[in-house]
């Protein structure tokens, strides 16, 4: 695949292992930065009740996900408990065209696939805990997975670590007013072009 996505647009990535606070991060940036557009993923899973068509995903057949894969239209997509999910590469290249900036939740494997197509266009901004211990205690406090889903976070977390120092941005969020404000400013000055 290559670039395609229009110079007037921003692709900004956010990047975390699960439990480092990457949502609560990114609700209060959409919610201060309007300017910024959700990338909504496509998935196959049947919609859950309170969720909307193209708010929340855009609800697709497998036949047409498949379809779609056959013809290379998402930048990273994956099968999980047999529903797909994948980022529209034509969602990112309509709303680049426009001059839209537009925001990605991203796993690491989701990150490097939109490196790989857009290199320097897509500033990937990794949020790290202060450390596994810190990690662990805020997965075991938040007492909504079972003890094995925990470990299996914690397995996955220490390998996307390593790879934290690999993106555009590093924010470390051990206080969460201060990690806002340092999110802010990066986001800040991609919008401003920097």
């Amino acid at each position: 695949m290559t670039e395609t996505a229009h110079p007037k647009g921003r692709l900004i990535v956010i990047c975390a292992p699960s439990g480092t606070g990457k949502s609560t991060l990114l609700e209060r940036l959409k919610k201060e930065h309007p300017e910024l557009h959700w990338s909504v993923s496509c998935t196959t899973r049947p919609i859950r009740p309170g969720e909307r068509d193209g708010v929340d995903y855009h609800y697709i057949t497998p036949a047409d996900f498949e379809a779609r894969i056959a013809r290379n239209d998402f930048i990273e997509w994956a099968r999980v408990h047999s529903n797909y999910y994948g980022t529209s590469l034509s969602f990112v290249n309509e709303g680049t065209k426009e001059g839209k900036a537009l925001l990605f939740d991203l796993d690491v494997q989701g990150a490097d696939a939109m490196k790989k197509i857009f290199g320097a266009r897509a500033h990937v901004i990794f949020i790290r805990p202060p450390s596994i211990d810190d990690l662990e205690k805020r997965l075991r406090g938040r007492a909504t997975d079972p003890a094995h889903v925990i470990e299996e976070r914690l397995k996955n977390a220490r390998i996307e670590l390593t790879r934290a120092h690999d993106y555009d941005s590093l924010i470390t969020n051990d206080e969460v007013e201060r990690a806002y404000k340092e999110l802010a400013s990066i986001v800040a000055g991609q919008l401003k072009g920097r």
